[in-house]
């Protein structure tokens, strides 16, 4: 991926995808449809984001970014297998998807609302709107293969 590659990012106001070259994430941009400011910090995060019930709004559905959400819990052994797959994602896909870590047993709100029989699973979400899963303890190239569209 080259350095001068430019990045998307949603407005939070008006869900525009806005153009940020590189040289200027992490400043506040304005939106080029509505002009509202559009932070781009989020181009940052290289780490997996903790979501839970009472922010899963705000993190995932108004998410400046395409959401890989992985829904664990912390006794299950496929999910023990997928975190680190989960931190080289994130760092991977740096400014380009935002991953995210649900606690399925800490967050039944989230985990009723979509279903989550089975974990690990993973719910890939663009602009608000669910547009994937993946249950099970899936290969990385799997996981690569369901993002392609978004990356």
């Amino acid at each position: 991926m080259s350095q001068n590659r430019p990045y998307f990012i949603r407005c939070a106001s008006c869900r525009a995808k806005n153009r940020i070259p590189a040289d200027k994430v992490g400043q506040t941009a304005k939106c080029g449809k509505c002009g509202s400011p559009v932070p781009s910090d989020a181009l940052l995060t290289d780490t997996p984001v903790t979501v839970t019930d009472a922010d899963f709004g705000v993190k995932v559905l108004n998410a400046p970014l395409p959401v890989l959400l992985d829904c664990w819990a912390p006794w299950c052994g496929p999910c023990q297998m997928i975190g680190p797959i989960m931190e080289q994602l994130a760092s991977e896909w740096k400014g380009r998807v935002r991953v995210c870590k649900l606690n399925s047993d800490e967050n039944p709100q989230t985990s009723a609302t979509f279903q989550i029989m089975s974990i690990p699973t993973m719910l890939i979400f663009d602009n608000g709107q669910l547009m994937d899963t993946m249950t099970g303890a899936v290969p990385k190239q799997q996981i690569i293969q369901k993002m392609a569209p978004y990356l």
